[in-house]
């Protein structure tokens, strides 16, 4: 790379970090922790990258894009945020950010999305645009790389009049984000008409929906419950729909795809609704999210309890199916929440709440014979059994893999009362790997003394 690099953020081992990586790709950088130092550096006509976070002392880093763009209009911004939420993504994207990273950021995925900033310029913006309502909250919480992407992909559609299908099994929040779509577009102003399959029974209804939506939006809820004789009234009156200014986003479940290639659903009417595609990807697909989504359902709990997971309670909690998804899990964390004896959600606690959830093996329901190889066959074949005739998503050699490595490695960190050290050797593997794997599964590690 080549190029003067202008790091703003107030952490300064981020700074420490970024700086050296930089340096040794041949740019010259610059750091402070100030958004108005970073600002004399811009209007002195410094720098060629701009690395900035959004939350800073002295004021937001989202925020002082538009300042950015109005004095140098073709200077490429990565903004950068442990603030990990659609809303982040959604601003960033619609400041005219070169790009987004969530907090923590994979160094080379950094370095490499530079690389093409310093190379390939974004052309001058006219004007810049927010969102809104930027301080509206919408329920959709996730700092796994799979979600980061939904977030950068809602944020590139919201504005889109093609019709999109958003994709997703129940419980993943495909509602949720249909329903983003409209309240972060140009066309939050106007009305939201949600048309359920019940609906569709009467040509009357669909007509009447279409009318209310006017050049809102209209989300057809339930795409995929729709009998042949309703697949035919909504794709009849879809066909009028290009002359009219109203907006289409479906929902539907995966098994659609299935459907459609066996006949059961028409593939006329799949091809009219799905110009654009948002998968949501399941709660197997995002572990690492697990533990974020739980401490969220507990800080927006009504309860002045300060409640929080052992290390085997986290295992046996990413260690769970998961069939309802996200909605599931909150119907968990509100029962752990009310049965609770005390503060620590332990192995046996989470574990009594997930046996009324069904299909949940544990190690103390395998008979003497069986191996824990005989329940990892299960749950992986329970997996594959819930993608019916479809296969999973690409990398579940991985994705099984950090299951069972997170919770052993947490429950020996626990028994060797974190001392990596001791933990290693436990394991039997190299401290250094070990060290790797801590940081790579994000591994929260806490030094305790033995009670005498």
């Amino acid at each position: 790379m080549d190029g003067t690099v202008l790091i703003a953020d107030d952490d300064r081992t981020i700074r420490t970090v970024l700086t050296q990586a930089y340096t040794r790709a041949g740019c010259k950088v610059h750091a402070t922790s100030s958004l108005n130092t970073l600002m004399r550096w811009v209007e002195d006509g410094k720098g060629d990258l701009i690395i900035s976070d959004v939350v800073m002392p002295d004021g937001n880093g989202l925020e002082n894009l538009p300042k950015i763009t109005k004095i140098r209009p073709n200077l490429p911004v990565i903004i950068i945020s442990a603030q990990n939420t659609i809303v982040t993504a959604i601003r960033a994207n619609e400041a005219k950010a070169f790009d987004y990273l969530p907090k923590p950021f994979d160094l080379p995925e950094l370095m490499r999305r530079s690389a093409k900033a310093l190379e390939h310029r974004p052309p001058a913006q006219s004007g810049v645009a927010f969102v809104t309502n930027p301080d509206l909250e919408i329920p959709l919480v996730g700092q796994s790389p799979t979600m980061q992407n939904l977030y950068r992909l809602i944020a590139r559609t919201m504005n889109a009049s093609a019709p999109i299908l958003v994709l997703g099994e129940p419980g993943t929040g495909k509602s949720v984000i249909a329903a983003s779509l409209h309240d972060f577009s140009n066309r939050a102003h106007l009305p939201l008409v949600i048309l359920d399959p019940e609906m569709t029974a009467h040509q009357s209804a669909i007509n009447d929906a279409i009318k209310r939506a006017g050049a809102g939006t209209l989300i057809l809820d339930g795409v995929s419950d729709l009998n042949p004789e309703a697949q035919l009234r909504v794709l009849h009156t879809l066909g009028e729909l290009s002359e009219r200014s109203v907006r289409l986003i479906s929902i539907a479940e995966p098994n659609i795809i299935a459907d459609v290639q066996n006949g059961n659903f028409r593939n006329d009417l799949f091809f009219r609704i799905s110009s654009l595609q948002l998968k949501v990807p399941s709660l197997r697909e995002r572990v690492e999210d697990i533990l974020v989504l739980a401490q969220h359902f507990i800080n927006t709990a009504e309860t002045d309890t300060e409640f929080e997971f052992s290390a085997s309670g986290v295992g046996i909690l990413r260690g769970f199916d998961w069939p309802g998804n996200v909605r599931q899990l909150q119907n968990v964390m509100g029962q752990l929440m009310m049965e609770s004896p005390n503060a620590i959600f332990d192995g046996p606690a989470v574990q009594e709440v997930l046996k009324k959830c069904g299909s949940f093996i544990t190690m103390n329901e395998l008979s003497p014979s069986q191996k824990l190889g005989d329940a990892v066959e299960q749950h992986v074949q329970r997996y594959f059994d819930q993608h019916g005739a479809t296969l999973p998503p690409a990398g579940v050699y991985q994705r099984i893999l950090r299951e069972i490595e997170v919770p052993l490695i947490e429950i020996a960190l626990t028994a060797s009362l974190g001392n990596q050290a001791k933990c290693a050797d436990l394991l039997g593997i190299n401290r250094n790997t070990l060290r790797k794997k801590i940081n790579d599964l994000e591994i929260v590690v806490t030094r305790r003394r033995k009670l005498m």
